[in-house]
């Protein structure tokens, strides 16, 4: 194809030189012959009595692991403390019949008892309404309780309130479960 060109395109594909030949630098590798090749076994009797006052350290693998650990009963200890003083049937804040009373989480943190009161008011005579609040601060922690006057107005709370919203906030409601489920515990308690 290359014949068809004109001349002075014909000299861009002339061939270079051929690569001038150099000798080796080294031996072919199949005739290379280096010092022999030996184990390690003859050198393992001064291994036997190299440091007899070594004491081998934890790695830091292994430091992980044991404070990983000790953490763990750490904590299942405190659990296992506090579930011992949890009792919500003894509580003197957790007033009224626990079949009346609703839960209500996902409170904005602003949100007040007279909030609550005008959301749930549409479902029948409230009796009593727990904002529940931090100790030292006072500030809300995001739920509450209603106690209703019938049980099936908590009922129809509990049916019809799920996913309603209280100052733009969507919340969700559940029934009393510390004082009405056998055996329940709270999240934080395992």
């Amino acid at each position: 194809m290359t014949e068809k060109l004109p001349p002075h395109l014909l000299r861009l594909f002339v061939p270079r030189p051929p690569v001038r030949y150099a000798p080796p630098l080294d031996r072919d590798q199949k005739r290379r012959q280096g010092p022999p090749l030996e184990g390690i076994s003859g050198y393992f009797h001064l291994l036997k009595d190299y440091d007899p006052d070594y004491v081998p350290r934890e790695t830091p693998e292994q430091a992980r692991l044991r404070k990983r650990a000790e953490k763990l009963v750490q904590h299942e200890k405190k659990l296992k403390e506090q579930l011992e003083q949890w009792d919500p049937h003894k509580d003197p804040r957790a007033s009224g019949d626990p079949y009346k009373t609703l839960f209500i989480g996902r409170l904005s943190y602003e949100a007040t008892e007279e909030d609550i009161r005008r959301a749930f008011d549409r479902y029948g005579k409230i009796v009593n309404i727990v904002l529940v609040r931090n100790k030292e601060t006072q500030a809300s922690r995001g739920y509450a309780f209603v106690e209703f006057e019938d049980e099936r107005d908590m009922k129809d709370a509990y049916k019809y309130g799920d996913g309603m919203k209280v100052l733009d906030r969507r919340i969700v409601v559940d029934v009393e479960r510390g004082r009405t489920v056998k055996d329940w515990r709270p999240k934080r308690l395992g």
